[in-house]
């Protein structure tokens, strides 16, 4: 064989001369990907990757492939106590990969019943959600964020803007408080940004267990309460799983997707301000630069061959949704019009429970944003731009733009939420408020003042 024929690794690879597995995290594979995908997939429909220096896994990069595992339940499951290389203590106890892929009890590492159990739960309470609720929440939450850097003229709309909405929206439809909400913001946002990962965590669950006891002894109109009053009758550890689950796994995916497609309408003319084209924009992301490129993990429950690898029981399977989306047998069945078959919401009874109400923060949020700034531009070079590393998540470090300054007055009463719920605290939480108190809290103030 001629050796031209034959991939090599992408330049600054470790795998480049020594055959090792190939790393998805550092800036390498931060700043070019695509590149790591196109050399995984001369191995096959499946390829050696390391998630994190000593983590081991194998990595889907077949649409077709992807498609058979993540709708084959009883070949493959999601619980996590599976993972026999965590088990037999080959995964470093401090490894940045662990929290994401540990086991918790929630509908994200259950399989069967009890899968079909909390799904339902989440489904039915999401379902729930009122979609004009929806878009006048993020409307009003796009409101506030720009209203606190429209008048300097510039903004990185990544920190100040896509990284927070998402944050709010949720803290707004799930009925949080003011004082809660604000360790809800701390919790989730230190979990991604790695700054004392495990304080963030400790404090985001504590806070979350407080709203479930608060809304046992006063309901709402929210999330919480319809999860709560759901006929699986979750328990209040369930409740805190899975409202965690909810607020950590809607976040990271949300704050990408409104970031990754701006960043699309910013640096491509053909978007450029059209916004009838939002739509188009964020399917394009979706396909070319998911929020989310590699994840949906899964063990195997018995030794076998699937897509050209030999597996053991519970080896750690992880789809790469960026890689099948573009592929090359895609390419035709896009062309074709199947322009929302992408996997960047997964596929099968794991798929994303809440990708419409996901869809409308997205376009309701960049609708706003370019309404209000409406001359916005990228206030770097775009090629100076730089993504954040890791094997999960596809998101920028920062997006700075400039615009003409805005003044942007709070919305009318009439358009605030009938559900006040979300500004009620408890007695013991007025007692830790200080004058300073969080962005959650600065929100709430804003709309009432």
């Amino acid at each position: 064989m001629d050796d031209l024929s034959t991939p090599v690794p992408p330049p600054g690879c470790p795998a480049h001369h020594s055959g090792a597995r190939v790393p998805l995290y550092g800036p390498e594979f931060a700043a070019d990907p695509q590149a790591y995908y196109a050399y995984l997939r001369h191995y096959g429909p499946t390829a050696p990757v390391e998630l994190a220096p000593g983590v081991e896994a194998t990595l889907v990069t077949d649409y077709a492939t992807a498609l058979q595992l993540l709708q084959d339940s009883a070949s493959f499951r999601k619980d996590a106590r599976r993972w026999r290389a965590l088990g037999e203590g080959k995964v470093p106890p401090d490894s940045p990969v662990a929290p994401v892929l540990a086991y918790r009890p929630n509908a994200m590492f259950s399989d069967g019943a009890e899968h079909l159990r909390l799904r339902q739960a989440i489904t039915d309470s999401m379902a729930k959600v009122d979609p004009r609720k929806v878009s006048q929440a993020t409307a009003r939450v796009s409101d506030f964020l720009i209203s606190q850097f429209g008048a300097r003229g510039s903004a990185d709309l990544l920190g100040d803007y896509a990284k927070q909405l998402p944050l709010f929206v949720f803290n707004e439809l799930f009925g949080v408080p003011a004082d809660i909400g604000d360790r809800v913001v701390f919790g989730i946002a230190g979990m991604f940004d790695g700054v004392n990962a495990e304080k963030a965590m400790g404090v985001l669950f504590t806070a979350v267990g407080e709203l479930v006891a608060l809304k046992r002894s006063r309901p709402g109109d929210d999330v919480t309460t319809w999860l709560m009053q759901h006929p699986a009758q979750l328990t209040d550890e369930e409740m805190v799983h899975q409202l965690a689950l909810l607020m950590v796994g809607g976040n990271e995916p949300l704050r990408n997707l409104i970031g990754n497609t701006l960043h699309r309408l910013l640096t491509h003319d053909a978007y450029a301000h059209q916004g009838g084209l939002i739509d188009e924009a964020i399917d394009d992301t979706l396909w070319e630069n998911p929020p989310m490129s590699n994840l949906a993990p899964h063990y195997p429950v018995a030794d076998m061959e699937f897509g050209g690898t030999r597996l053991q029981a519970g080896d750690l399977l992880l789809v790469s949704f960026a890689a099948a989306n573009t592929g090359p047998a895609l390419t035709a069945a896009r062309q074709a019009g199947s322009n929302r078959a992408h996997l960047a919401w997964s596929a099968g009874p794991h798929a994303c429970p809440s990708k419409e109400p996901a869809r409308q923060i997205t376009v309701t949020a960049i609708e706003n944003l370019l309404n209000k700034l409406p001359d916005v531009e990228l206030a770097v070079p775009a090629d100076s731009l730089t993504w954040r590393p890791g094997p999960f998540n596809r998101g920028l470090a920062t997006l700075p733009a400039r615009f003409t300054p805005v003044d942007v007055a709070r919305r009318s009463s009439a358009a605030a939420p009938a559900d006040t719920s979300a500004r009620q605290e408890p007695a013991a939480a007025t007692d830790r408020k200080t004058e300073r108190g969080g962005m959650w809290s600065q929100f709430l103030n804003w709309l009432t003042r």
